[in-house]
């Protein structure tokens, strides 16, 4: 049996880049509590002692930019410059302006109805005390051993160890921090900008993307509903049995209501010819933004919603809020045999 090996990575809450997504779904989701029609689109950097979120919202929400900063950094354990940043000490910049009008009219122009809107391009804590010694920021790479089973890519185990104890001896050469002394993380370390994990995000690199990053962004923008929609439909086409693996593809334009393709692959595992399935999935999903929205339930704020998707991922968990994860039941007739 050939197997192959494939590797993914994923970085903690406190890595610069994470912790700028956090604090974009975190302005989105104190919108949305507010003013579920809030348009945002807002973006956040870091570097060392200085937090800027910056962009354009426009919403009936009154909403502390700052605060939101500040306790969003605090609760992932930035408290200090000892750890990267102390959330109380460090400079916050907000230079939010309201969204472009052409941008805007191009979403609503002179629709209001849902089914007519066009695509428009609080303190928590993750860690258990397990490891207390651990800073916010890190990173962890897995890398798990497939096999080809007819296109459907079957996980056989996760490799734990680098080196087989077979080809240990003491001979063998450890590079443990090879550059040397390596303890200095988080904004302190590196620059962090809303938008440069979107693979870890998503697949891992195992699945197509489309580019466009999530956090921060409001429904109305399909770089996140169009990915969360997809989601589901391939989530649903595998769970009813109509495929082992699958991928769906949606395209837009922006202020269109209707989306320009939408595009089904099964790799060869269908049970039935892709273009059926393709049939199935249009018939099951609404694939318009503002629908995807009422679907989906996507301008529903509070329980710091959006936030949770900004570390660890978006895709895979189980967790009522994201509703892109439950199943559809569709219905199909399975070939004879």
């Amino acid at each position: 049996m050939e197997t192959f090996l494939f590797t993914s990575e994923s970085v903690n809450e406190g890595h610069p880049d994470k912790l700028c997504d956090q604090i974009s779904d975190a302005v989105l989701d104190a919108c949305l509590e507010q003013d579920p029609d809030s348009k945002v689109a807002c973006e956040t950097c870091t570097k060392t002692n200085m937090v800027m979120v910056f962009g354009e919202i426009t919403t009936k929400a009154k909403v502390d930019y700052e605060k939101i900063v500040r306790d969003t950094c605090r609760a992932i354990g930035f408290v200090s410059d000892d750890v990267g940043l102390d959330a109380d000490k460090c400079k916050v910049l907000v230079n939010i302006e309201q969204q472009s009008p052409d941008i805007a009219q191009g979403v609503m122009a002179l629709h209001q109805r849902p089914e007519e809107i066009g695509a428009g391009d609080g303190p928590y804590v993750w860690k258990n005390g397990t490891c207390p010694w651990l800073r916010p920021d890190g990173k962890t790479q897995v890398t798990v051993e497939y096999y080809n089973d007819n296109g459907a890519m079957v996980p056989e185990h996760v490799i734990k160890p680098v080196i087989p104890e077979k080809y240990l001896d003491e001979k063998t050469i450890f590079h443990l921090n090879p550059s040397g002394r390596f303890v200095i993380g988080g904004p302190h370390g590196d620059a962090g900008l809303t938008g440069r994990k979107i693979i870890i995000d998503t697949y891992g690199g195992w699945g197509a993307h489309g580019g466009g990053a999530f956090s921060g962004k409001d429904p109305t923008k399909v770089d996140r509903s169009g990915a969360y929609i997809v989601r589901q439909a391939a989530k649903s086409i595998v769970a009813n049995g109509l495929a082992r693996r699958c991928i769906v593809q949606v395209s837009y334009a922006i202020g269109v209501p209707e989306p320009l393709s939408v595009f089904v692959d099964t790799y060869g595992t269908g049970k039935i010819p892709d273009k059926e399935i393709l049939k199935i999935v249009k018939e099951n999903f609404d694939f318009r933004p503002g629908m995807i929205t009422i679907n989906l339930d996507l301008k529903r704020g509070g329980n710091s919603r959006f936030l949770k998707t900004a570390a660890y991922g978006h895709f895979g968990r189980d967790d009522p809020d994201f509703t892109w994860e439950v199943v559809k039941p569709l219905k199909w007739e399975k070939p004879q045999a």
